[in-house]
């Protein structure tokens, strides 16, 4: 997705939660929204990558809102609803990461008070929701979706803090 906007772009005054580590970068863009724990996160998604035997080459995570997602989702997926994750796979070679992973906080806090979960947990889903995409996980049915669930929950007990 060479056309998507880029720091140097539409995201110029993002916030950078010093997270970069290896590729590794946390943005904000219309929203409101300050990342804890973002070296702690950093190294699970880390991990995970090194599980699933893949290397980090770029990963930018841009937490935005409701209506800054919904726009992107019709503007590159032509899709006209509103989403907590969009993730894009930049990748040439099948054995790294380097993607894209837009997040909805608007979207993950009422998802997380939906299914009674944590902020902070639902959010960690969400990420490493992204992650798995870009290791080639889908969910486009029922199955799928029920092995990617699977999946989020072993990446979750990977997290150290």
């Amino acid at each position: 997705m060479s056309d998507l906007p880029t720091e140097h772009e539409e995201f110029e005054d993002e916030d950078d939660f010093g997270g970069e580590s290896h590729g590794i970068e946390f943005l904000v863009e219309d929203v409101e929204f300050e990342l804890a724990d973002a070296q702690a996160l950093t190294s699970w998604i880390e991990r995970v990558a090194e599980v699933h035997e893949h290397e980090i080459v770029q990963l930018t995570y841009i937490f935005c809102s409701d209506e800054y997602l919904h726009k992107v989702n019709v503007e590159y997926l032509d899709h006209d609803t509103y989403t907590d994750v969009i993730t894009f796979d930049n990748a040439d070679d099948a054995d790294i990461i380097e993607g894209d992973i837009f997040i909805s906080v608007d979207r993950v806090r009422e998802n997380a008070i939906i299914h009674g979960v944590s902020f902070r947990d639902e959010l960690h889903r969400v990420m490493i929701h992204g992650v798995l995409h870009l290791l080639g996980y889908a969910d486009k049915d029922l199955l799928s979706q029920t092995a990617m669930r699977k999946k989020e929950d072993d990446c979750l007990l990977l997290r150290t803090f």
